[in-house]
């Protein structure tokens, strides 16, 4: 299923979207707030034992953002190093479909934002990658 090296930390996620109601329409993309990390990013976490990377990324969706989602293309994987471990993200493009974010102890605020400000929002430049590959995949309006 997965390429990467034995030890790797395996997480799944979702770019999370929604149509805009705003009177120009388009979409909003969703970013959570983790304080313990004081980072803004799209909703993702850990596989937990014998859970798919998908059943991850959704139970990871609802948890964080209090939103459930129907999921689109597969994105890019994002491989990075955190405390010297390799960390490999499964990640889809989700559209919204009902929920209502409540703080919680990982996550203490969501923001739906255009693209552009959500681009000037994430705090890590994979994540602007990513928002990149989502957007390839998502309704022009």
């Amino acid at each position: 299923m997965s390429g990467a090296p034995e030890g790797t930390v395996r997480a799944a996620g979702c770019v999370l979207w929604r149509r805009s109601t705003a009177p120009r329409g388009g979409i909003e993309l969703c970013l959570v707030h983790r304080p313990r990390y004081d980072d803004w990013s799209f909703p993702k976490g850990k596989l937990k034992r014998g859970e798919s990377p998908r059943e991850a990324a959704l139970r990871e969706v609802l948890e964080e953002t209090g939103h459930r989602c129907v999921p689109g293309p597969l994105l890019p994987a994002v491989r990075y190093v955190v405390n010297g471990r390799p960390k490999e993200v499964t990640y889809w493009s989700a559209e919204a479909t009902a929920g209502a974010f409540v703080p919680n102890r990982e996550v203490d605020d969501v923001r739906w934002l255009t693209p552009p400000a959500a681009r000037a929002r994430l705090t890590q430049d994979r994540d602007r990658a990513l928002l990149d590959a989502a957007l390839d995949t998502l309704p022009a309006s």
